[in-house]
């Protein structure tokens, strides 16, 4: 950051009452040097201890045009509805801030960078412009003439803290907002984490917590999602079909908030036939979704456990002429598949040698499953409901591990240049030892992460975490 200018007055400007969605704050209309900024007040924050206090950097992209390569927008949000829901803070919009500091015009060349692959740090350093170019000179002057010298700040920036202690401004609390990252800005926010000491998002936060939003985002929708652990040379199972802990225990609590968040879940019968799986919420609080067995040829055990056991009504999806065998419980449904959902061997997992359509099974699916269905299993069905188009989002994991030769994790039909190789916005999640990257793959998606985050309640807002320095974004260890 530059070094504050100390040879501007503070000029009072004008007074006045802005109401907003979040409620009428008191505005003052600051002039420091040649830059006219805006505080923003509700209540009365002179006669607090330490009032909460944002000090927001313009940001024309993002606050005016809903640009989500920032957060600017949300932490705009979220710091109102934060001072709102206390009804007494203050709010700085500081301008002459765009892309710290660095001006419009230099941030969307600097955008362009990014494009081509470069982060936010090594963009702005290839057009020898610095990494953050703000001064915060002018929100200490404003804050002392709004007689508050001491502040609790909402920021996930260590600078911005040190910046007011070194004018003067004492800080007695950083808080982080709870705004949840979108697929379009992850990268970037990471990049902030890891080189400008930026804070995980809201502290350590535990997969036990339930803290994921994506989990409430997939129970108040529809959406079609997959879930699949492999090893880092893309294995999920041993050459014999050993698939027990290929992750972690994290990830697996994370598989059963999934199957929570869900309506039904797909397997396909090589899953069943190999693992015996239940398919049902265990590790977490939640109720056991439909089991939907894909298996066209009725290949799957009579005695096995998602045959046998009640606790979840299961579908068993067979072909149009296949002879089922009797003896499985009465919580089973025995649906047949139509013949056009025969495919090619590219298709969802049926047995050795067939395949059936994706597009097919989902609309066989959906004449029974309404909400969010989460296909598990195994790699071939995952891989041909990708493949297909067919899914909302995917959640890759890759433990720590290499397994040689075994029965392949995702793969699909790739292409011949990496120029067109299957990019998507994505989120990433630390898991103890294994990493689960988030695909967010349709518009849909990214449609009702926006919606998860405009619906962000106040209480929510000002739940807020005292920041920690260690652990990283969605680190569940």
């Amino acid at each position: 950051m530059h070094q504050p200018e100390q040879d501007h007055a503070l000029l009072l400007e004008s007074r006045t009452v802005l109401p907003t969605d979040h409620g009428v704050f008191t505005t003052c209309a600051y002039t420091f040097g040649d830059v006219t900024h805006v505080a923003m007040l509700m209540g009365e924050p002179a006669q607090a201890e330490a009032p909460i206090v944002r000090m927001h950097s313009e940001c024309l992209t993002g606050d005016t045009l809903g640009s989500h390569r920032c957060d600017c927008g949300d932490q705009l949000e979220a710091a109102l509805q934060a001072i709102a829901a206390e009804g007494t803070g203050i709010l700085l919009y500081l301008r002459g801030h765009e892309g710290r500091g660095i001006g419009l015009a230099a941030k969307l060349r600097a955008y362009a960078l990014q494009d081509q692959g470069m982060d936010t740090v090594d963009a702005n350093r290839a057009l020898g412009l610095p990494d953050d170019a703000r001064d915060y000179t002018a929100a200490a002057e404003m804050l002392r003439d709004l007689g508050c010298s001491t502040v609790r700040l909402l920021s996930s920036n260590p600078a911005k803290a040190e910046a007011l202690t070194s004018l003067g401004i004492t800080v007695a609390d950083r808080v982080v907002l709870p705004v949840v990252d979108r697929p379009e800005n992850s990268h970037y926010l990471q990049t902030k984490r890891q080189r400008m000491r930026h804070d995980p998002l809201a502290g350590r936060v535990s997969v036990e917590e339930d803290t994921f939003p994506v989990y409430r985002t997939l129970a108040s929708n529809s959406e079609v999602v997959a879930q699949l652990a492999q090893s880092a040379d893309g294995f999920i199972a041993a050459r014999g079909g050993d698939a027990e802990f290929v992750s972690g225990e994290a990830d697996r609590t994370h598989l059963h908030h999934l199957r929570a968040a869900v309506d039904a879940v797909l397997v396909g019968a090589t899953t069943v036939t190999r693992d015996d799986p239940q398919l049902t919420v265990r590790a977490v609080q939640g109720e056991n979704p439909v089991r939907v067995l894909l298996d066209p040829r009725a290949r799957i055990p009579v005695a096995s456990r998602v045959l046998q056991s009640a606790d979840a009504r299961t579908l068993w999806l067979v072909g149009q002429d296949t002879e089922v065998p009797s003896g499985c419980g009465e919580h089973v449904e025995i649906v047949r598949l139509p013949a056009s959902a025969a495919g090619s061997s590219a298709g969802a997992d049926g047995a050795a040698g067939t395949s059936i359509e994706p597009a097919a099974v989902l609309r066989v699916v959906r004449e029974h499953i309404s909400g969010s269905i989460l296909v598990e299993g195994g790699g071939k069905s995952v891989s041909a409901f990708l493949s297909a188009g067919l899914l909302d989002r995917l959640f890759l994991t890759v433990a720590p591990v290499l397994i040689g030769d075994g029965v392949p994790g995702v793969r699909f039909e790739g292409s011949k240049v990496m120029g067109e190789a299957l990019r998507a916005p994505f989120r990433r999640y630390t898991f103890e030892e294994d990493v689960c990257t988030e695909f967010v793959l349709s518009q849909a998606a990214r449609d009702h992460d926006a919606a998860q985050i405009a619906g962000q309640s106040a209480a929510q807002a000002v739940g807020h975490a005292t920041v920690q320095n260690t652990g990283q974004e969605f680190d569940a260890r």
